[in-house]
């Protein structure tokens, strides 16, 4: 059995990645310590759940919502050292997206999860996540202006 401390660690830097896509920096980080405050505080029976990264994504979901907060994910707003290289126009087009079309593209194309790792961490289907991407890319590419490379 996988101690929780293993567990946070692996798990816990999904939940936080992909609440962090959804809801922000602020609340998703906010979002993500109270998902693993629940699993710490319920650890015998999350443990041994089939997929507890997908349950605590959802009581991130639900701790995000609870805060009441506006619906607007606020990304960085200043230009780090970070972010320096990065289309400034990206982030604003980011948070226009529709919620899942932004998460999918932040877990996939921001942390590089792999598709049916991040259909696992939020507990759809890998060809949700599929279209999910394909939209949000689209609508990123309209926004952005960019054509898209057919070599």
């Amino acid at each position: 059995m996988v101690s929780f401390e293993e567990f946070a660690e692996a798990v816990g830097r999904r939940v936080r990645a992909g609440l962090i896509g959804a809801y922000g920096v602020e609340v998703g980080s906010e979002a993500a310590a109270e998902a693993l405050a629940y699993a710490w505080e319920h650890w015998p029976r999350v443990s041994a759940m089939a997929n507890p990264g997908g349950y605590l994504y959802r009581v991130g979901q639900t701790a995000a919502r609870r805060a009441r907060r506006p619906t607007k994910v606020l990304f960085p707003a200043h230009a780090s050292d970070d972010l320096a290289s990065i289309e400034p126009g990206l982030l604003p087009a980011l948070q226009a997206l529709p919620e899942m079309q932004r998460v999918c593209v932040v877990l996939v194309y921001g942390y590089g999860f792999g598709q049916t790792e991040a259909a696992e961490l939020i507990d759809v289907s890998p060809s949700t996540v599929r279209t999910h991407l394909e939209r949000g890319m689209r609508a990123l590419r309209a926004t952005l202006e960019v054509a898209r490379d057919r070599r």
